[in-house]
């Protein structure tokens, strides 16, 4: 067995197991991004054979300058979210299913036609986006204590866990993504602000730049796929019987609700 099948079967074990486990890193020091994201793809294989769907879109993360510095990287990195990961607007989230879960919103982007590199604008985003929907990523790491480098998140199917998206598509025509705010919180009280352009400067560009970063793949965004552009503010623990709403400008609400099935 390779490294790269190894550490993909431990992940997998994590996810299965809900038991973290040390960063990757601490084993693999000279991990490169390369190596993480072939890690990923064999982490995809396993959960599709285990039921989890198809990819239905893409989740970027580290789309903000702060954390790009806190994890010493210049660029996002990106992880597939599977069909099984998706929920709808106000979805009860089983956190006894979930390690050391957190939220985040987000502006995500329907695409209606395909789009690719390796010269993708964000014109071209806007150009084959249906529109613009609400959104909360759930963000979890099989990574002990959040211990991460760039290489143990890309790895770890980018931290991801599960997104809630708004039933509500809004068109582009007239609609500026980077100022589009957003107002979140906690059962009733506000824990965080943002707007779209903290999404890599443009939502659209955090599209495009996923667009022209899969052409060396092979990998094209499908009609049909979800972008998750990136949060808007810094993330945010989630426990049993947190009830979170993110309210954004033209785009309307969002909600899921923290629950532990069973209790």
């Amino acid at each position: 067995m390779t490294a790269v099948e190894e550490l993909a079967r431990a992940l997998h074990r994590a996810r299965r197991d809900r038991v973290a486990i040390p960063p990757p890193t601490d084993a693999w020091p000279d991990m490169t991004a390369a190596d993480a994201y072939a890690v990923q793809q064999h982490l995809v294989g396993l959960l599709q054979a285990d039921g989890e769907g198809e990819v239905v879109g893409y989740k970027l993360g580290l789309t903000s300058r702060p954390m790009q510095e806190l994890l010493g990287v210049d660029q996002p990195d990106y992880g597939p979210v599977l069909a099984a990961h998706v929920r709808p607007a106000g979805a009860r989230i089983d956190v006894g299913r979930l390690i050391q879960p957190k939220v985040e919103a987000e502006i995500a982007i329907v695409l209606r036609e395909p789009l690719s590199g390796p010269h993708c604008t964000a014109l071209d985003a806007r150009r084959a986006a249906a529109g613009a929907v609400a959104a909360i990523e759930i963000v979890d790491s099989r990574v002990e204590n959040w211990r991460i480098r760039l290489a143990d998140t890309v790895a770890d199917l980018a931290s991801s866990g599960a997104i809630a998206l708004s039933s509500r598509l809004a068109p582009l025509e007239g609609l500026d993504p980077r100022l589009i705010g957003m107002v979140f919180t906690r059962n009733g009280e506000l824990v965080a602000t943002g707007a779209g352009a903290a999404a890599l400067g443009d939502p659209l560009h955090a599209v495009a730049w996923l667009a022209n970063t899969l052409h060396p793949l092979g990998a094209t965004l499908a009609a049909g796929h979800v972008v998750m552009t990136g949060a808007l503010h810094a993330a945010v623990p989630l426990g049993e019987g947190d009830v979170f709403r993110a309210e954004f400008d033209r785009l309307g609400p969002v909600s899921v609700v923290a629950v532990r099935e069973g209790s």
